[in-house]
Order: structure tokens, then C-alpha cells, then sequence
């Protein structure tokens, strides 16, 4: 089977020790199994930088989607309302799961280019006051743009609100002490920078509010109090966990703490992404986010002028060569992306932009 490594924003490029993991079959009943789950869990705490006296880790079966539609499904109760801060297609997938479970929901939208403006945020939360929750997404993929949650954060906990963040591709690649940002909930997936594989996410929870969220979910696999409470007790999941890609998940967390931790995987990262801007930048390629909000987990380039090839050539003509990229998401802009998060190093940066040269070359060359 022929291999290559993937320029995305997850699923990712991993070890070969994290695949292995998962040659092990685990029977989900084993205590063995159910420690590994309770010691993920307090890992991902260390990692938010809460204490288990405020917050709690609760894995949830399935995709980040999944984990996402759980906190809005979960804790929002009908009587409350939503303020959906979206400026990507993530943002924008918030109002959808809000709109199938019948959430009342605010939408403040900004241009894919442009990060949510906290005094703006304030100013809504003043206007009304029966908007009791506000959710956005810290790395949008969209566009590769990096939202301040930080700012927003603030002015959600002095207006008294409750703060959801979808911190999918930006836990453990960015640090983010979550208290400290006023963040109530947190979500993030196996698959992204912490360097496991697809199959489950994970919510970082204030515990005094999951509790007042008793009774109040919309669904029953995805009820993030009932998750909680049997997690809680021993660590066995309420319905059968993907027991393969935990295993690869408690070793990605190992093998974060060995590379250095956040901070260290985050050098790496923003070391691959300026490397990555520069070298596109000396081919004419210029990014679409620009550099004061440009996060290091994936870039949004437009295509160089005047070219006459489809993404698809270019995708092709890549992969034949060790790499997958990402088309691009921005609706109104012709892009392509590129992430360099997961198992990537500079030199595979330094050998991607070299294939994308050739190709160039190539193609010009045979235009003319």
C-alpha cells in the first residue's frame, strides 16, 4: 500500500509507535482499559492547566462534531440562548447543530479573514440580556485563521455569560489555560494535536455547571452529563468505546510530554508554518490570513497568478510524491491549504515547497 503523509488539519500523520498501539485488542470491561481512560482523562487537565476540583475530562465516542454537538445538545437548556460568534465554516456548523436541536441562537458573523471583535461581543451581551451562553472556535481551519479567545473570554465572564469553546485543532498545539480564559468548556478531538487517531472527542468541563446540566439533554448518546457520571465512577464509558484509538491516544499523550509538552510541540508547529509562508512567499504564493492572526496549525494560500491548473493536477502531482493537501474552504477566494500539524518535521516542509516548485516548473513549462 502505497504511503504518504498528510499536510492537513487532521486526521493527521502519526507515529509509528501510535500505531501500533492499536494492534492490542482490549476488552472495554478490563480494569486494565478503564484506568488507561481515567488517566487520560487527568492528563488532559494537566494539559488545560485546571485542577479536578473545577473541571472535569469527559471523552465522548465519535468526531469532534460530535463532541461539539454534545456541549450545545447538553447544557443549554431550553430556556436559554446562544450566541454563536462564527467566522469559518465551523462557526458556521455550530448554528446548524443549534438549529436541528431547536436552540434559540444568536448568530454575530465576520468575514473568514477577520477574528471576532470582543468589544462587539460585549456590546450584544449588553443589548440582551437573555443570551446566556456564547460558543466560537478558536483555530478555524476555514481559512487557518486563530481567534483570540482570550480577549472574548474576558468579556463573557464579566458579562456574566458561559463561555463553549471549539478548541478541535488548537488543544495541545496551542497552550491554553483554561480557567484563566474564562472558558467554561472546552472541546478537542483524539485526531488533532495531540497526535492520535480519529475515533473519539473530548470535552474540558467546569463540573459545577455539567451538574446543573442534569436533565437538560437533547440526546441520549451524546448526553454529556450521563457520560460523565459513569465515566465518574470507574472509568467505563456509558456505550462501547473505541477501544483501539484510545490505547493510540494515552500513547500520543506520552509521546507529547517526551517531545516537550505544549510548548515544544507548538515551536515546531510555528517553526513549520513560518518555514512553509516563506517558501510558498519566494514561489509568488501568498497566504490569505495575514500575519498578526495566522495560527500554526493550518494555512489558506491563494494560487499564484495567472495559472491555468486545477487543484486536482496539483494535488496529484504532489501526492505521487509523499504528500496530501487540502483544498481549499473559503467560499468567495480561489485557495488551496496547507496544514503542518501531526508527525511533521522542517525538512518535510523544505521537501513539499520543492515538489510544489517542480510542479510549477513543470506546468509552465509544458504551457508554453
Amino acid at each position: 500500500m502505497r504511503s504518504y503523509k498528510l499536510l492537513t488539519p487532521g486526521p493527521l500523520t502519526t507515529t509509528e509507535t501510535v500505531k501500533k498501539e492499536m494492534m492490542f485488542d482490549h476488552c472495554t470491561w478490563d480494569d486494565d482499559y478503564k484506568q488507561i481512560t481515567q488517566e487520560i482523562r487527568k492528563g488532559l487537565l494537566e494539559l488545560a492547566h485546571v485542577t479536578p476540583d473545577e473541571y472535569t475530562a469527559v471523552l465522548m465516542q465519535g468526531s469532534g462534531t460530535f463532541g461539539v454537538e454534545s456541549v450545545l445538545t447538553s447544557v443549554i437548556g431550553t430556556a436559554d440562548e446562544l450566541l454563536i460568534c462564527a467566522n469559518g465554516a465551523y462557526g458556521e456548523r455550530m448554528v446548524d447543530i443549534a438549529d436541528h436541536a431547536g436552540i434559540t441562537r444568536h448568530v454575530y458573523s465576520e468575514h473568514y479573514d477577520q477574528v471576532p471583535n470582543a468589544h462587539r461581543i460585549g456590546e450584544m451581551l449588553d443589548a440582551d440580556p437573555a443570551i446566556t451562553h456564547v460558543a466560537m472556535v478558536h483555530s478555524e481551519t476555514t481559512s487557518g485563521i486563530l481567534n483570540d479567545i482570550e480577549a472574548v473570554g474576558r468579556v463573557v465572564k464579566e458579562k456574566g455569560r458561559v463561555f463553549i469553546v471549539d478548541a478541535m485543532s488548537s488543544f495541545g498545539g496551542v497552550d491554553i489555560p483554561v480557567k484563566d480564559w474564562g472558558i467554561d468548556f472546552l472541546v478537542s478531538s483524539a485526531n488533532k494535536c495531540i497526535q492520535g487517531v480519529p475515533g473519539f472527542s473530548f470535552v474540558i468541563a467546569r463540573k459545577d455547571l455539567l451538574e446543573a446540566s442534569k436533565g437538560k439533554a437533547r440526546s441520549l448518546s451524546l448526553d454529556l452529563y450521563d457520560q460523565w457520571k459513569t465515566m465518574e465512577a470507574d472509568g467505563k464509558w456509558r456505550f462501547t468505546s473505541p477501544t483501539h484509538v484510545v490505547l493510540a491516544f494515552a500513547r500520543a499523550m506520552k509521546e507529547l510530554a517526551m517531545e516537550g509538552g505544549i510548548e515544544a510541540r507548538n515551536r515546531r508547529y510555528t517553526e513549520n508554518n513560518r518555514l512553509l509562508i516563506e517558501k510558498m512567499g519566494e514561489m509568488g504564493i501568498r497566504p490569505y490570513i495575514d500575519s498578526t492572526h495566522q495560527g500554526p496549525i493550518i494555512t489558506t494560500f491563494f494560487y499564484p497568478e495567472d495559472r491555468h491548473f486545477t487543484f486536482a493536477q496539483m494535488y496529484e502531482y504532489i501526492k505521487e510524491r509523499g504528500y496530501a493537501i487540502y483544498p481549499g474552504k473559503v467560499t468567495e477566494a480561489d485557495t488551496f491549504r496547507i496544514g503542518n500539524i501531526g508527525e511533521i518535521y522542517s525538512e518535510d516542509i523544505e521537501k513539499v515547497c520543492g515538489i510544489m516548485k517542480e510542479f510549477l516548473e513543470e506546468y509552465n513549462h509544458e504551457e508554453n
